[in-house]
């Protein structure tokens, strides 16, 4: 189940709000931990139960480990935490790639391979277990206390708004919410209007764009030409950011409606500067993490060598592609994306920063949207292909293409690069901003309701309807 299906935005959505709203405040926290069960169960009925135990040992291992004083063993605790829920990781995200790759070589020297029943890819694995490191390593740290009771555990873990795809919430920022957070009616106005801006930037850009760049990115290669091979991908450019931030609105919009406040995940990527500042504005809340709990214990901006830093920062990336998916293609962006990092404290910001802010903005959009283009092809041989036609000034044209397609999705793009300039981002910033003033919120409250019914008509007159982030 995602939000942008009608079976949430019409009946699991609606339900669960009533019944929240109508409850008294000690069964509100219960409410949200039975839904979240249903909504995973829904999508993975089979997992559940995986992860409902792994989740449940995981809080009486932290438990035990915050009680104890000797270092040694809560240091083991630790570990014991992190192996478990890396394994599941582990075994559950990559057990196909080792596999896959291991028989590739045994066949290629003359070995036999190893015979192996695919595994199947829990949804939102990989959010799931930063949630839980975060959960131990903060407890560990002295960050925070642990929660008391087990349901609360389950709650900050399991809730639907962002377990499948983020915002990915650090323990120490929300604990407090769990066990005591205000509700107040201007929040919940503004949490269905934040909730409607995602809904439309998903279903009314993200779609459109969606169906067009799917279309180019899956044409043969021999059919394609240069022009529309750069049409592709940048339609999936603002694809995937459209899709992405406006599913990070959705969640943050239902978590307000409850009384959470989860971190931005989004501050305008593609207006960025530089590669070093695109990650500070994409999928921030990863960002954050990698940082927090990767960067910085491997020495951070410490470390004496720059050899060490520039190692640290490749593996960082590296990790980070690896974390997107079992594939060599999220290896290679994550790489990619490294090494771009690493010419930033090299030469390349400094260059940025001399030339301008229109060209360094243009240059690193460049960059990043070549970075797309490995994130966005799985196939290995077939992205080095569309590589070989992106730069091969080929003039085959658009004939193959529905013209409906290239026109609509011409606007959103136009809508796109609007909302990406500095009038795009005043009118984003007066959008966004929070308002208690009822002349304000009546209207946005109208607005919402329309782009609500007109996006539930779209998604119900269309077959496509995809998420990108869905089972990373």
């Amino acid at each position: 189940m995602v939000f942008s299906s009608i079976l949430f935005l019409l009946i699991f959505l609606p339900i669960f709000l009533v019944v929240y709203t109508l409850s008294p405040k000690a069964f509100k926290n219960w409410w949200i931990l039975f839904s979240s069960i249903v909504f995973y169960a829904w999508g993975a009925p089979i997992f559940i139960f995986i992860v409902l135990i792994s989740t449940i040992l995981d809080f009486y291992l932290v438990q035990q480990m915050h009680k104890t004083t000797e270092a040694r063993k809560k240091r083991y605790l630790l570990i014991l935490s992190i192996c478990l829920n890396l394994g599941l990781l582990g075994y559950f995200k990559y057990a196909n790639f080792f596999i896959e790759n291991a028989n590739a070589t045994l066949e290629a020297i003359g070995f036999d391979t190893i015979t192996w029943t695919k595994v199947v890819l829990p949804i939102g694995i990989s959010f799931y277990t930063f949630q839980t490191l975060t959960y131990s390593i903060d407890i560990y740290r002295g960050v925070h206390l642990p929660l008391k009771r087990l349901h609360n555990y389950l709650l900050y873990i399991m809730s639907f708004p962002q377990m499948i795809a983020g915002p990915i919430v650090r323990f120490n920022s929300v604990a407090d919410q769990i066990t005591s957070r205000k509700e107040t009616v201007d929040d919940k106005l503004f949490g269905f209007y934040r909730f409607c801006i995602g809904l439309a930037k998903k279903v009314f850009i993200a779609n459109v764009l969606g169906e067009l760049a799917t279309t180019i990115l899956e044409t043969p290669i021999h059919q394609l030409g240069t022009l529309n091979a750069w049409v592709g991908i940048l339609a999936y450019t603002f694809q995937i950011y459209f899709d992405f931030s406006g599913y990070s609105d959705m969640a943050i919009g239902l978590g307000r409606m409850i009384g959470f406040k989860f971190p931005e995940n989004f501050n305008n990527p593609y207006n960025s500067r530089s590669i070093t500042e695109f990650w500070r504005r994409w999928h921030i809340t990863l960002g954050d993490w990698m940082k927090n709990y990767l960067y910085i214990p491997l020495g951070g901006n410490k470390v004496k060598s720059n050899y060490r830093l520039y190692l640290n920062l490749w593996l960082v990336f590296f990790l980070s592609g690896l974390w997107h998916g079992d594939s060599w293609n999220f290896i290679l962006w994550g790489v990619f994306h490294g090494i771009f990092l690493i010419l930033d404290r090299l030469f390349l910001a400094k260059f940025l920063n001399r030339i301008g802010s229109i060209p360094s903005t243009i240059i690193t959009f460049f960059i990043v949207m070549i970075g797309w283009t490995l994130f966005a092809i799985e196939d290995i041989n077939h992205c080095f292909s569309y590589f070989e036609v992106l730069f091969s000034f080929n003039p085959i044209g658009l004939m193959h293409i529905k013209s409906e397609y290239v026109f609509i999705g011409s606007i959103a793009m136009v809508i796109s690069f609007i909302g990406i300039s500095k009038i795009g981002m005043k009118i984003q910033e007066s959008i966004y901003a929070h308002t208690t003033n009822i002349w304000l919120q009546l209207p946005r409250a109208i607005l919402s309701i329309l782009v609500f019914i007109l996006a539930c008509s779209s998604i119900a007159a269309s077959e496509f309807n995809p998420f990108i982030y869905f089972r990373f």
